[in-house]
């Protein structure tokens, strides 16, 4: 299992180039100088081309790539256009808020998705199970946008129970967190809890139909404990998977919720970094997106090991 780890992580190494390359070429080739949105609309050629000398952008693509690259094999990320500040610190400072509504958003997304796909598998062809099948598909056809809106006017402006906007640390008391965090997680929550519900009664009623589950029906087990442990437990390696697709997925979903919501996290960050053109922020933030996602598909395989010990690496 070590040698395993030990593997993926220097797998991930080539994973990071390319997509830093990617990321540096499209960000170039794309329309639009960072160098003229600092100067100003009444900005001069020779003022402009002074800020581009500055930031290292008259070079060669080739040298700002190597130069680039080089800093961030020492841990340095750059320094960010238009905050002034090294991209280290800047995500630092941000990825709280985010980490926090990933967290809320998939801890909703798993006490809610989990049992109504039980329940939808449990009472296969029942209203409840129609129910669960129809918000499914209402789930993945609203855009988080949309649904953050909505649930903004109701619950914020109509009802006053939570609001509008913005966030509060764990430190400033747990209810204002939650009280903070409740409408973006909820909107967020919505397509997971759809994607997750369906997997995991799909999953559940295929191995309910198998030898081994009749079996224990017939030796006169309560229906909660094939469910559970007969049931759930053989069908759990498919809702880990999507579970995990699902938090990786959270990287799109935040970029969108925190510019609704003004949550000032990585996804609000990266918004303002493309509107300004801010390559060093913008290659820092998306290489941090992709470690992550690599990160948790190899804690998702290692989960793998413990709940199908047929499974070995």
């Amino acid at each position: 299992m070590i040698a395993f780890i030990i593997r993926r992580l220097l797998a991930t190494v080539p994973v990071l180039f390319t997509v830093a390359l990617l990321v540096f070429l499209m960000l170039r080739l794309t329309p639009g100088d960072p160098a003229a949105i600092m100067a100003g609309e009444n900005a001069t050629a020779a003022q402009i081309a002074e800020i581009r000398s500055k930031l290292g952008l008259d070079q060669p693509l080739l040298v700002q790539f190597a130069i680039w690259l080089g800093k961030v094999l020492q841990g340095d990320l750059g320094e960010s256009f238009f905050f002034k500040m090294p991209v280290a610190t800047l995500i630092a400072q941000r990825i709280g808020p985010t980490i926090a509504l990933a967290t809320t958003t998939m801890t909703i997304t798993v006490l809610v998705a989990v049992p109504l796909g039980v329940l939808a598998a449990w009472r296969h062809g029942s209203l409840l199970d129609r129910f669960v099948m129809g918000f499914s598909v209402l789930g993945f056809s609203v855009p988080v946008f949309v649904l953050g809106y909505v649930l903004i006017y109701v619950f914020a402006i109509q009802l006053g129970w939570f609001p509008v906007q913005g966030y509060k640390p764990l430190a400033a008391g747990f209810g204002p967190f939650l009280s903070q965090l409740a409408l973006p997680s909820c909107a967020l929550a919505v397509i997971y809890i759809a994607l997750v519900s369906r997997i995991t009664r799909a999953s559940l009623l295929e191995v309910l139909g198998e030898d081994h589950v009749r079996t224990a029906r017939a030796k006169g087990l309560r229906e909660s404990v094939v469910l559970l442990r007969h049931g759930l437990r053989n069908a759990a390696v498919p809702i880990v998977t999507v579970i995990g697709l699902g938090i990786a997925l959270l990287i799109g979903g935040v970029v969108v919720t925190e510019s609704v919501f003004n949550i000032p996290g990585l996804g609000r960050l990266t918004v303002d970094a493309v509107l300004g053109r801010d390559y060093p922020t913008i290659q820092g933030v998306i290489l941090v997106f992709s470690f992550a996602y690599v990160l948790i598909n190899l804690v998702i395989d290692i989960i793998y090991t413990f709940l199908d010990p047929r499974i070995r690496y």
